[in-house]
């Protein structure tokens, strides 16, 4: 694997994790009990981004190293899949 190709993957499940951590800890202004006149009721009261944007790289960091280790060593492969029809091959 290139290290562009790395990157790109990482990339993505950099994305990927980062949509699955957003809505981790948003409390609504409703919820909290202040709502700020003029905005949305539903809007979050805070945003912590950058404790997201940590935990996002963590995480994404790990999946891609067991990603990386399976690319390698090859622990799962596609013909473990059982629900995939094989290949012919010719």
């Amino acid at each position: 694997m290139s290290i562009a190709a790395a990157f790109a993957i990482y990339f993505i499940i950099w994305w990927l994790v980062l949509f699955v951590v957003l809505p981790f800890g948003v409390r609504s202004q409703i919820e909290a009990g202040r709502v700020v006149p003029g905005s949305d009721p539903g809007a979050p009261q805070r945003t912590v981004m950058r404790d997201k944007l940590i935990a996002t790289t963590i995480v994404a960091a790990v999946v891609f190293t067991l990603y990386y280790l399976n690319f390698i060593y090859g622990f799962v492969t596609l013909d473990d899949i059982p629900f995939l029809p094989r290949a012919v091959v010719g």
